[in-house]
């Protein structure tokens, strides 16, 4: 595990590499979708989806406040909005980001089909609009995330190692994210891709939200339906789901069965630590924000993307959109040492704090 995080690592300095500068380096080639050339005087629209989750406040916005600050000479200015879930507001805040004539906007889509009108809007006002972390339809004008459908892949492969002969005889929960998240989409598909086939999905359910109790609703009616005795895994499409589903199984009784995650949460990392998870995917949010940022302040500035994006995305309503897909890994008990601890995503002793010290003695972090 410890060359795969290395693997990864190598390839997130890579492109970290290669989009750091560029804003300088892409030249005086004005883009078409961009704005008119400003300096480093930029003002850069940023809005999030929601504040439940903890990556967004706890890492997004502050990496790429940062970041932006970095390439403008510290006279960039991050003017944010949170929409916490709620897909009109977030259309309202794009208004007033127009209104207030922000240079750029970096949007993470509450609703990836709700947020297209108001992503017209802003480009018919001269605002480019950069879809971070979830794929927002309208005319996108470029788009970093992470590669989705390799997300749900590593999470089924595993799921399927975590259970293995077992994968014959049982059936698992699947609980997938928000239908109105096309990330979600992605990696219900690629989760299905591995999946199908080797186990019986006895239960699937889109959650509504992405919400803890939501999933911990659907968790309960699975339990009721399946029967306790018949589980022998759950594919969590995050670490939020994932504590819902948990506190579900352990009031049923059921315990010791592998439960998937996203997010390298604070609360997932610990669960991983003390068993009640199987693993996370940990997704490098510095790499991914900074890429944002470059592509917001180079479109901003008026300059070319194609020293940042080397690849093409299509949307359903827009076509060979300039993206960067970051690399992904699997978080196990195994590697906590190699991936958030190394990264400086968490210290030792966050993860272990309190009644976690024991179990992170007995698996040797320390």
């Amino acid at each position: 595990m410890r060359r795969a995080a290395v693997a990864i690592a190598a390839g997130a300095m890579a492109v970290s590499l290669a989009a750091c500068g560029s804003a300088k380096e892409s030249g005086d080639n004005a883009d078409s979708t961009g704005s008119a050339k400003k300096g480093d005087d930029i003002k850069v629209g940023l809005l999030l989806p929601e504040n439940a989750t903890a990556r967004y406040e706890k890492f997004d916005r502050p990496l790429i406040e940062k970041k932006v600050k970095e390439l403008t000479n510290n006279k960039g200015e991050v003017v944010y909005a949170n929409a916490k879930q709620d897909a009109s507001t977030q259309n309202q805040q794009v208004d007033t980001m127009v209104t207030n004539k922000v240079d750029v906007l970096i949007v993470d889509a509450v609703d990836s089909k709700a947020i297209a009108g108001s992503v017209k809007k802003a480009k018919d006002a001269g605002i480019p609009v950069v879809a971070y972390d979830r794929l927002a339809e309208g005319p996108i004008d470029a788009y970093t995330s992470f590669d989705n459908e390799t997300v749900g892949k590593t999470q089924g492969e595993a799921l399927l190692k975590a259970l293995g002969d077992k994968a014959k005889d049982g059936q698992i929960v699947m609980m997938n994210g928000s239908s109105t998240d096309p990330n979600a989409a992605q990696f219900k598909k690629g989760a299905h891709s591995v999946l199908d086939g080797k186990v019986k999905i006895g239960r699937e359910y889109d959650t509504k939200e992405w919400k803890p109790e939501n999933a911990n609703s659907n968790m309960e009616g699975a339990i009721s339906a399946l029967g306790k005795d018949k589980i022998v895994g759950v594919y969590s499409a995050n670490d939020g789901m994932a504590g819902g589903i948990i506190t579900a199984l352990k009031a049923a009784g059921i315990a010791d069965i592998p439960v998937t995650g996203q997010d390298a949460e604070l609360a997932g990392v610990q669960r991983i630590v003390t068993g009640e998870q199987y693993m996370s995917v940990y997704k490098p949010y510095p790499q991914e924000a900074d890429v944002a940022a470059e592509m917001a302040v180079a479109l901003a500035q008026g300059k070319s993307l194609d020293s940042i994006a080397k690849d093409k995305v299509d949307s359903p309503t827009t076509k060979a959109i300039p993206s960067v897909l970051v690399p992904v890994v699997s978080l196990t008990k195994d590697n906590i040492n190699d991936t958030v601890i190394k990264d400086g995503i968490y210290t030792v002793n966050e993860i272990c704090a309190g009644k976690y010290k024991a179990a992170c003695d007995k698996i040797g972090l320390k």
